[in-house]
């Protein structure tokens, strides 16, 4: 889990010095103060420990000058400090002719009664992390960011796909019905827990029906069974949100999740009983999620500790948690939502222009 987050000159974080993360962390803020720049960090440095940091420079983040506060001409590198708790990982990157990153150093600390640490190097193109004996392995550092916003008819988790691809939901559930499969077959019971949660969201929907396509032994697709029905319907038979709500509902419902998980504005196409049922599967564990919304109703499911607000002053975002003991006399006469939307917290397109 994440204790503690420094990030310099990525985006319009100019500085994000020290910042305490919990278990639960709702951001919200107006469009453009720099809620998924910080869902972003958490996407590149996943790339980065998994030595693909050039390649998402190029596919996904359209090249080092982007990722850059205010360009090149401003910022000359992107530093960061990740506390994990035991140890740590920080580094520093800084733009190459060609527009990608190079690495000016990189550290791993491990934090025992020598408060040992390990200087990686410098001066290359991939991380040199897990290279160090010490090294606990990258599972500490494969946090996921989940995005299931596209669930059109030609959305991948509505295909047939490979059923071998199923060690790790992705992060768009491409290999949804491969991964529910697995857990139908190897666990039981957090199978059946994913199943129970989305009956409760969709009344109608009785249990999966996974098996290998007919004549294609190798692919799966998506099936599923209505109550008092034995008929297979397909994925594409299934509303945008209810499908979404099943990506949620496993992704945070399976075995072995990841320390931390992410979700950019995981409310989109949900019922307001299914925003319920999304915030107690957030809330469900001591694990850290770290969450993006623009839902009030949602934000009303949290405490304000558990809320963060993202704000953009002067060309940089800033990041505020709230605090229960400033907000105790609103809070007897309204909810946090309520208070987002009145502006009492901040967070609102107003303070994007300048206004408090």
């Amino acid at each position: 889990m994440i204790r503690k987050l420094t990030i310099e000159g990525f985006k319009s974080i100019r500085k994000l010095e020290e910042f305490p993360l919990g278990p639960v962390n709702v951001l919200i803020g107006a469009n453009g103060a720099g809620k998924s720049n910080f869902i972003s960090f958490f996407r590149l440095v996943r790339e980065m420990v998994e030595h693909r940091l050039q390649l998402a420079l190029e596919r996904m983040e359209g090249g080092a000058d982007a990722c850059l506060y205010l360009g090149p001409r401003i910022t000359k590198e992107f530093a960061a400090r990740i506390d994990l708790g035991g140890r740590g990982y920080s580094f520093s990157l800084t733009r190459t002719l060609d527009n990608h990153f190079v690495f000016l150093n990189e550290t791993e600390t491990f934090r025992d009664h020598a408060g040992s640490f390990s200087a990686l190097g410098s001066g290359y193109r991939e991380t040199g992390l897990f290279s160090h004996p010490d090294s606990g392995g990258d599972s500490a550092y494969k946090w996921v960011v989940y995005h299931f916003h596209d669930t059109s008819l030609q959305a991948a988790v509505r295909q047939q796909h490979a059923i071998n691809d199923n060690e790790w939901l992705r992060a768009g559930a491409d290999n949804l019905a491969a991964f529910l499969y697995k857990l139908q077959l190897t666990a039981p019971i957090p199978y059946r827990r994913i199943r129970d949660v989305v009956r409760l969201a969709a009344p109608f929907f009785d249990d999966f029906h996974l098996r290998p396509v007919v004549g294609s032994a190798g692919e799966i697709q998506l099936e599923w069974r209505q109550r008092g029905s034995d008929y297979p319907f397909r994925a594409h038979q299934l509303s945008d949100g209810t499908l979404r709500f099943i990506c949620l509902a496993t992704a945070l419902l399976q075995p072995d999740r990841p320390a931390t998980i992410l979700f950019d504005e995981p409310e989109l196409g949900l019922h307001p009983y299914a925003l319920t049922l999304l915030a107690n599967l957030l809330r469900q564990d001591s694990k850290q999620v770290v969450v993006s919304t623009q839902s009030a109703q949602l934000v009303n499911e949290f405490t304000p500790e558990e809320v963060i607000v993202v704000e953009r002053h002067k060309d940089e975002s800033t990041f505020r948690r709230l605090n229960s003991a400033d907000l105790s006399e609103w809070l007897q006469d309204y909810s946090l939502g309520e208070l987002w939307q009145k502006n009492v917290l901040g967070g609102r397109p107003e303070a994007v222009s300048g206004r408090a």
